[in-house]
């Protein structure tokens, strides 16, 4: 396969691409326009479900939690649909995302690049739609718990717009689904040897401390359970990583000790 890729040109590198993106282009358009048409479901059920006490998170621990919103913007609502709409399609959309452009790539791979490249690809779907999944589930609603508790003062209410609401939604849920795409840049950079298993656990207790840095960054409460929460599943991705990653050749570490010294 990678001779046929090499007999190909420019130009037809160019019209993969050019089709490629046609059929994304096609499906993503679909998905939105359907999408667009459930407004309800898309803002009722979903995106406005944690300002409700009825979510099950705050059912769990027994918060009693609710907030309304505003808006104070004459175009907002509309502009804030289309806006959704297009995140959610894109979101629905990342697994075809991520075959076409396994399509797209794998012509000019040999079959021993395709097997890791293509679990790599695997990886990253599912762990995409872990890392939402967290995100929505438990990072944003604790978050918004905390924002809609705190006050410089009893004098000053707090009353939140729709579009601050759907800024913090959209940051929170769609940082925690690149963050766990951590994984997957490991699996490739360990495909490629760069990165190995032993380096990996070398450097663990660095690795707590980030974690626990970026924890707390992501979480503005500072309070230990909130902490806690979100330090779990972050140090989880890192343990995974070690899992997934390749231990090192021992001729290869051989050879750059060679080099070094």
């Amino acid at each position: 396969m990678a001779v046929q890729s090499q007999e190909m040109t420019f130009w037809d590198h160019v019209e993969d691409l050019r089709k490629c993106i046609i059929r994304v282009a096609v499906v993503f358009l679909t998905v939105t326009v359907v999408l667009f048409c459930f407004k309800d479901f898309l803002f009722d059920d979903v995106v406005l479900a944690p300002s409700d006490s009825s979510f099950w998170l705050y059912r769990l621990f027994g918060l009693d939690f609710s907030m309304s919103l505003v808006n104070i913007e004459v175009s907002a609502q509309f502009m804030i649909h289309m806006k959704l709409t297009f995140i959610c399609s894109l979101i629905l959309c990342f697994p075809y995302i991520i075959y076409e452009l396994w399509c797209f790539i794998a012509p000019a791979l040999y079959e021993r690049e395709k097997t890791s490249v293509r679990k790599a690809f695997a990886f990253a779907s599912v762990l995409f739609y872990c890392g939402l999944a967290v995100g929505y589930y438990i990072i944003f609603p604790l978050m918004l718990n905390f924002f809609a508790g705190y006050q410089v003062s009893p004098l000053v209410p707090n009353t939140f717009s729709l579009s601050s609401y759907i800024s913090l939604f959209t940051s929170t849920i769609m940082t925690f689904g690149l963050v766990f795409e951590f994984p997957t840049v490991i699996a490739i950079l360990s495909a490629l040897g760069i990165v190995t298993r032993d380096m990996l656990q070398t450097y663990r207790r660095h690795a707590v401390c980030a974690v626990v840095i970026l924890a707390a960054l992501i979480t503005p409460s500072g309070d230990p359970f909130s902490l806690f929460i979100v330090t779990i599943p972050l140090y989880l991705l890192y343990e995974f990583s070690i899992v997934i990653c390749r231990k090192a050749d021992p001729a290869l570490v051989n050879t750059l000790e060679d080099d070094i010294d």
